[in-house]
């Protein structure tokens, strides 16, 4: 015996194998009022998107629900894509059938063969008659549909309380929906309800989490990285192109600015404040980071800073470096423990491109004890006082490419600047 996703019992197949349909529900953005019928319709224009690939299906929606008819194309490969769509709380499988009393009753048979329930599995029928002119109630359609069902597996014990299986029925005119599975989706609100945010991408494992976390709460984000050519490789370059490329398929597509660091970075060196130059950088990153959000139109930064992670993530380190951008600076990790950041990078499919070991440039400029408290005083008159700082945020603004990575694989060179990009430490 296994678990299914939905903690049905099984000793067989999944009913995706064989669906006609695919039913996806809302989430928790249908208690929002006034605002639902804009998610939903930005649900709907995701869902879109994601199934372009699949040229035979046809999407309908009602109140709560959208209806993904399948046509020939696969039910799993679609499941598997549009359960990460923001917004979606659950996928059901379903099996069509004539709103006829024994075209119903003929595709419940099948659904039950396709499940397979092992010997011992509670189980009930749940008929809901949408369609009032249908001959038989929905009590009634319970025991009609429960009592040959059971007839022909003597394994299943009936449980009305809380069986399970749960065998819905929903009778509509025309056509009768049968299924009992429920796939999780990830929920939250959907992508760019909430506006759009910047997230500081590094290589590492904590910044993709921080912008799954973000996109799950309505934010559209657009990734920024920085590197250091020609400390990196093209190897670590595509090391976080490939990150972006996960998230974007909880997003459809993803914008990726990539700045030239070198010649910030290095600005750094050989002023007698090795100690601060990690709160140096991540403020001249935050500062770069702000001026490509006002060109982009973005009202919010967001990094996967966790409290006391590190030495730059300390209380003291935070405060002063975040002051380095006028606009609200996102940290959905602050209070995170490392092991649930690496649970989540784990469910979201980042985890394993992470943890590939390609050189980090800023391991060459990285103190051996950097401050955890540093003088915001001390910083600004650095900063006030370094040849040609703001000519270099500038050049770095100036040279950053940005590039629109999808699901599939295509890259869409915007402003492009030829360069060579690499690995930036996992700060974020």
């Amino acid at each position: 015996m296994k678990e299914q996703e939905t903690g049905i019992a099984i000793s067989g197949g999944s009913s995706i194998e064989y669906a006609d349909m695919l039913i996806l529900r809302y989430g928790e953005f249908t208690l929002k009022g006034k605002n639902r019928a804009r998610f939903e319709k930005t649900v709907l224009r995701h869902v879109k998107e994601m199934v372009k690939p699949y040229p035979q299906v046809v999407l309908s929606k009602e109140f709560g629900r959208i209806y993904v008819q399948l046509n020939g194309e696969p039910a799993g490969e679609l499941a598997a894509s549009l359960k990460n769509v923001f917004g979606i709380a659950s996928i059901s499988p379903v099996k069509v059938s004539l709103s006829e009393f024994d075209d119903i009753l003929s595709a419940s048979r099948t659904f039950l063969e396709i499940i397979a329930p092992a010997p011992g599995t509670t189980f009930k029928v749940n008929a809901r008659r949408v369609w009032k002119e249908f001959p038989h109630g929905s009590i009634e359609m319970n025991k009609l549909i429960s009592t040959p069902l059971l007839q022909g597996y003597p394994g299943l014990i009936v449980d009305v309380k809380s069986p399970q299986m749960e065998l819905k029925i929903e009778i509509r005119e025309g056509h009768t929906y049968i299924f009992c599975e429920n796939i999780p989706g990830v929920g939250g609100f959907p992508l760019g309800t909430n506006g759009k945010a910047m997230l500081l991408l590094s290589g590492g494992i904590d910044s993709p989490v921080a912008g799954w976390s973000s996109m799950r709460r309505g934010l559209e984000v657009e990734c920024v990285h920085f590197y250091s050519y020609p400390y990196t490789s093209e190897l670590a370059r595509q090391k976080v192109v490939d990150l972006a490329r996960v998230l974007s398929r909880y997003a459809g597509v993803i914008k990726l600015h990539l700045v030239p660091f070198t010649e910030v970075q290095t600005a750094f060196t050989g002023i007698g404040q090795d100690n601060l130059i990690i709160t140096l950088m991540r403020r001249a990153m935050l500062k770069i980071t702000t001026r490509l959000a006002e060109r982009e139109g973005a009202l919010a930064l967001v990094t996967g800073e966790s409290l006391g992670q590190v030495a730059s993530q300390t209380l003291s380190s935070m405060n002063v470096i975040g002051r380095a951008t006028t606009l609200p600076l996102l940290r959905p990790l602050v209070m995170m423990d490392k092991s649930e950041i690496v649970e989540l990078s784990q469910m979201i499919g980042t985890y394993d491109l992470s943890i590939l070991p390609y050189e980090d440039c800023c391991t060459l400029f990285v103190p051996k004890s950097p401050t955890t408290n540093p003088n915001l005083r001390i910083v600004d008159k650095i900063e006030a006082t370094l040849p040609g700082y703001a000519a270099r945020l500038d050049a770095a603004v100036e040279g950053t490419e940005t590039i629109s990575i999808t699901p599939y694989g295509d890259e869409k060179p915007r402003d492009v600047v030829p360069a060579q990009a690499g690995l930036q430490e996992e700060w974020f």
